[in-house]
């Protein structure tokens, strides 16, 4: 009888273990169909990914051979080809050189045009505030102190990649427009700040010489003097940063 009963309990839990599979069954093969299609869709985007940015590489690299050998129509419409479907490091940088080739024909309008997008497309930090510095100094000769001021101010913070430029910037707006007290004062700062270049104490000081100098020539001298500061590389990329991996060595 002990024998009967226990075979019976035997065939319930058999019962029960069963119709437990069946219940988690689909549940596992939902699992299992999800962990493949998730597999299967990163793999399909790392390998559109890696396509994309060896394709973008392919036409930067051709766009800036081509600019080097004064194709310039076809280097700017190779650079708007990776501009419009790049990734955005490589869509940053082509909107970039446009802007600086733009730049070189006069059309400032449209080269800060073209900056002011590199920055927003930019993935990195350094990059944005350089592109943003190029629209500055693009605007730097004709548009008014208060569009410029507007645009620097935010580049010249503490935290901010290229905020010694930005503050010569300011600097030499500031005497540009006459304010010959407040551009000494930054001029002064400048030439002390432990991190600035060489180049950059050097102007800074020539900017207070000139400042203290005074006399009607000094517009003049301090205009030639902004015009000679050397503004970042059209198109080109800030200090230390590397092109992306196989575009071809970095803009001119």
């Amino acid at each position: 009888m002990v024998d009967v009963f226990e075979e019976v309990e035997e065939q319930l839990r058999t019962e029960r273990y069963m119709a437990l599979a069946k219940r988690a069954l689909p549940w596992a093969i939902g699992l299992a169909v999800a962990v493949v299609v998730i597999g299967v869709g990163v793999w399909g985007w790392d390998a559109m990914r890696t396509a994309s940015q060896a394709k973008a590489s392919t036409t930067l690299s051709q766009a800036i051979k081509a600019k080097s050998e004064n194709a310039t129509s076809t280097a700017f419409n190779q650079f708007g080809e990776v501009a419009k479907s790049g990734p955005p490091a490589y869509k940053a940088l082509a909107l970039m050189q446009q802007g600086g080739m733009r730049l070189e024909a006069g059309a400032t309008g449209e080269a800060v045009a073209f900056f002011d997008q590199a920055a927003k497309a930019a993935p990195d930090p350094a990059l944005a505030d350089w592109a943003s510095l190029r629209a500055a100094f693009a605007l730097f000769d004709t548009a008014p102190y208060a569009d410029v001021e507007k645009r620097l101010i935010p580049l010249a913070g503490e935290k901010r990649p290229f905020r010694l430029e930005a503050k010569e910037a300011l600097a030499f707006l500031k005497l540009r427009d006459g304010k010959f007290k407040e551009a000494r004062t930054e001029f002064v700062v400048l030439s002390q700040i432990f991190d600035a270049t060489p180049g950059m104490r050097q102007r800074a000081k020539a900017a207070i010489a000139l400042i203290d100098s005074g006399g009607a020539a000094v517009m003049d001298k301090a205009a030639k003097m902004a015009a000679e500061a050397p503004p970042p590389p059209a198109g080109g990329l800030p200090p230390g940063m590397q092109m992306p991996p196989g575009a071809g060595g970095p803009p001119q």
